[in-house]
């Protein structure tokens, strides 16, 4: 692994997180702003490996200006962005298999974005997207540690306006624009985590697909699924699923899911 400049390395071993296997360099960087962070070299089968920048644990938090509670982003909730999560890594698995072609792919509910990354390694046209105000600033740090161009990003958000903690509306506005026009293959991983009975997940896909598209969810087996699958057909897009339950062996967690593909054509 090449050195990581502004690193001061405390802690170097190699692990399999998930089924992929990673080098984990632990890094306390003097100018990070309150909270600790990490790089990982991450094996995604068919692609070089890809150095991913996260933050140490989800116990980070850094919040000073309330930007991100501003955005009715909790406290709770607030490191799980930048954290590295199993069906995120499926998701940069399947992309590494898709052919690269002209089409237009959007990420939603990127956090450290590594299938988008894992797109944009192999030439494909993908835009991230994300809610946390740090999501952009990971992206690009992601991006120049792999020797990549940038990659477009947007802000990118669905459901009611969230409260803040203390109960007062959201008040800061966000810093990025919103994905603008259709898009061929909309992607997200681990995205059914919230009740969402007026669908404003499917009404925020609906709203970028192209009339030809093709949407990809992998969901670690969340309660919601069946309400957002009533919500796509509704809006026409048929449903196929596939079982990715895996087994623990040999130091691998175990990890139980589904990969669900929605066409509509």
């Amino acid at each position: 692994m090449r050195p990581i400049q502004g690193c001061t390395v405390r802690l170097s071993q190699r692990l399999l997180i998930f089924g992929f296997c990673a080098a984990t360099i632990v890094c306390l960087h003097p100018s990070s702003p309150g909270y600790l962070t990490q790089h990982n070299s991450i094996a995604i089968e068919g692609v070089e490996n890809l150095i991913i920048r996260s933050l140490l644990n989800n116990n980070q938090f850094h919040d000073p200006l309330d930007e991100a509670l501003n955005l009715g982003i909790s406290s709770a909730t607030w490191p799980l962005f930048g954290l590295l999560w199993p069906s995120g890594q499926h998701m940069a698995q399947r992309m590494a298999q898709r052919p690269v072609s002209v089409e237009r792919i959007l990420e939603i509910g990127c956090g450290l974005g590594l299938a988008s990354l894992v797109a944009h390694r192999r030439g494909a046209s993908v835009t991230a997207s994300d809610c946390h105000p740090l999501a952009h600033a990971f992206l690009d740090e992601n991006t120049r540690l792999n020797g990549l161009p940038p990659m477009a990003y947007c802000h990118g958000l669905w459901g009611k306006a969230a409260l803040r903690e203390d109960g007062l509306p959201v008040l800061t506005s966000a810093q990025d624009a919103a994905p603008s026009g259709v898009f061929d293959l909309i992607m997200g991983s681990d995205i059914l985590y919230e009740r969402d009975d007026e669908g404003t997940l499917a009404s925020f896909i609906q709203a970028h697909a192209a009339s030809r598209s093709e949407i990809w969810v992998v969901d670690p087996n969340r309660g919601n699924r069946a309400a957002f699958h009533k919500q796509m057909a509704r809006l026409g897009f048929a449903r196929h699923e596939q079982v990715l339950d895996q087994p623990a062996h040999e130091g691998i967690a175990a990890y139980k899911g589904r990969m669900l593909t929605y066409t509509r054509s």
